[in-house]
């Protein structure tokens, strides 16, 4: 496939920097005004680059637009996007175009007119601000899990658990798992062990410390919880430091749930504090240092359920979740950017995190694959994705049984959705069209997967 990226900051070099990494022949053109980052990708991965203007018409036949099948529209200006949009469409008719957008403005869906084909021909919205609080929602739902996504209509919830000396499955070989706990619907898919990211076989036991990731079904994940030594915690006072696009968003998310969540909100910047308090109707926002163990005491910080620090800075959010922790909250959720230190989250006693670049690319691969892929979160910095499929009358797996299905070894399938049921496959499952699965698969097995749901050859 070939791809056009254009914006090569925080966003659009992960895109870039996944993409190129990957084993699918992607070929993949980044355009950027600053010659320094275009520089820094195309020295570092398989990429093309071109530095200048994403929106301007030569700029882009430069980078291929007349041949391109998609356009990823992610620089840091909304208007430029919307742009580099219109003008693939109107000259260069690239097929499929997919846009980052951050000003609430336009993501208002009484809008939602704006972007058909004869207005503003944008076929897919990305909103990181959007992404992330959904991505925080999700965290709350299930406290004792640092990692969370819905899958299968939400029915299905691919959770990542890290495990303690409490645990009462330690040691269990997880084909002994399967039978004791026979009722519950759920598959361990993946586990990180130190340092080491892998698909566990039926032999392989789960020892302390280590991460776990399960896709489960969610009228379950109670039950598993408490199967695996995590008891549940309801969430009712959070405490959120900054008010940011992302702190705000969240905020005004958290004030609209059901559950009527008691928030309090800190922000550094009284002129962004004033906008905060304006904007929210039940939070109660303290101007100051989220660092200041004055003010969290004053915030109550001992009383909150969760504490969720979205600045924009990676190294302030690790810092006060960590001043948090040590001030008593019992759940702390850190904003990060870099996934370079995503690897100092768990050591520093830190819940868990939101990535919004992860969220932004999960959103974005789906897009990019091929198949009946309908949904697609990635797992760390791209080494393994989970992936939502259906089985196509014509495709390699439609009449196997899963023991005969040919995955890759590095890929495990998860639950099963057969029509309205939900189900743990077995070896003697037989798949058929209509079938949607969920898989877990390494960067390495991710176009095996891939071709295994494309339509096969005799559908022509």
């Amino acid at each position: 496939m070939k791809i056009i990226i254009c914006g090569a900051g925080q966003v659009g070099g992960q895109i870039a920097r996944h993409l190129a990494r990957e084993e699918i022949a992607n070929q993949v053109t980044v355009i950027d005004k600053d010659a320094g980052l275009v520089r820094r990708l195309t020295d570092a991965y398989d990429v093309s680059g071109i530095a200048g203007f994403a929106s301007h018409p030569d700029v882009l036949e430069k980078a291929g637009a007349r041949d391109a099948d998609m356009i990823i529209a992610a620089t840091q200006s909304d208007e430029v996007n919307m742009v580099v949009c219109q003008v693939a469409n109107s000259i260069f008719s690239v097929p499929r175009k997919i846009a980052r957008l951050r000003a609430p403005a336009y993501l208002n869906a009484l809008y939602s007119d704006l972007y058909r084909q004869d207005h503003m021909p944008i076929d897919v919205v990305i909103s990181p601000e959007y992404a992330v609080a959904d991505a925080v929602m999700q965290r709350l739902a299930a406290p004792a899990a640092f990692d969370i996504e819905g899958f299968l209509e939400n029915r299905a919830q691919l959770v990542g658990i890290t495990l303690d000396t409490a645990c009462a499955v330690l040691r269990t070989p997880l084909r002994q798992l399967s039978e004791l706990f026979s009722t519950l619907k759920a598959v361990v898919v993946g586990v990180r062990r130190g340092e080491r990211l892998f698909v566990p076989e039926a032999a392989d036991q789960l020892y302390a410390e280590d991460q776990v990731y399960l896709i489960c079904a969610t009228e379950d994940m109670a039950r598993l919880m408490e199967v695996f030594g995590k008891p549940h915690r309801e969430v009712q006072r959070v405490l959120i430091i900054g008010a940011g696009n992302i702190g705000l968003h969240v905020a005004q998310t958290l004030e609209a749930d059901s559950r009527r969540i008691r928030l309090k909100l800190i922000e550094r910047s009284r002129a962004r504090a004033e906008v905060a308090a304006d904007s929210l109707k039940r939070t109660v926002v303290l101007n100051g240092d989220g660092l200041d163990v004055d003010l969290l005491e004053e915030a109550n910080i001992t009383a909150m359920d969760a504490v969720l620090a979205l600045t924009d800075d990676d190294k302030t959010n690790i810092l006060a979740c960590v001043r948090a922790k040590t001030e008593g909250a019992k759940l702390v959720v850190a904003l990060v950017n870099d996934p370079s230190l995503i690897s100092l989250i768990a050591p520093m006693g830190i819940d868990a995190y939101v990535n919004p670049r992860a969220t932004t690319v999960s959103s974005i691969l789906r897009y990019v694959r091929h198949g009946r892929i309908r949904a697609v979160y990635s797992i760390g910095d791209g080494e393994a994705e989970v992936m939502e499929a259906q089985v196509l009358g014509t495709s390699a797996l439609a009449g196997r049984l899963v023991r005969d299905s040919e995955m890759p070894k590095t890929a495990i399938i998860g639950l099963v959705q057969k029509g309205d049921q939900l189900i743990v496959p077995r070896g003697d499952t037989r798949l058929a069209e209509g079938d949607v699965l969920t898989i877990f698969a390494m960067r390495e097995a991710v176009a095996e997967v891939e071709r295994l749901f494309q339509v096969g050859i005799d559908f022509f």
